[in-house]
């Protein structure tokens, strides 16, 4: 189902102007207005949810499909070093993946990395990280 106030829903829909790349019967995939480099791309569900995470299994796994068939043609047609992925959803609550071709480590990363914050766990931190991961 699709949300009315939605911009990506409006994208599907044809209400909101894109550069539309791939569609299948479970996603639908557009260039980035603000690419981070030339063959950025946005792969979104045919249906509105915010956390990709709580699709259903075939619409998830439809998604996913053509987020990997899209990464193998922009890696062949940009020849990037390495084709990356971002699933964040901060800006459009409705589950996009961001594929971005890569040319330098940096072109994808955190801002954590970016300002030298990065956490340095301790091995009991970590230890209890995967615990409670692992105790689902």
């Amino acid at each position: 189902m699709l949300d009315k106030d939605c911009k990506f829903c409006q994208v599907i829909r044809g209400e909101e102007k894109s550069f539309k790349v791939f569609e299948n019967d479970f996603s639908f995939a557009f260039m980035d207005k603000h690419p981070i480099n030339p063959g950025h791309v946005l792969v979104i569900p045919k249906s509105h949810e915010p956390d990709f995470y709580n699709l259903d299994n075939e619409m998830y796994q439809g998604l996913m499909g053509a987020v990997k068939e899209l990464s193998a043609t922009i890696k062949e047609k940009f020849n990037p070093k390495k084709v990356g992925l971002i699933v964040a959803g901060f800006d459009v609550p409705h589950t996009h993946v961001h594929i971005v071709p890569m040319h330098d480590y940096h072109d994808i990363t955190s801002k954590s990395l970016m300002e030298g914050k990065r956490a340095n766990p301790s091995e009991e931190e970590l230890t209890e990280a995967a615990n409670m991961i692992m105790n689902l």
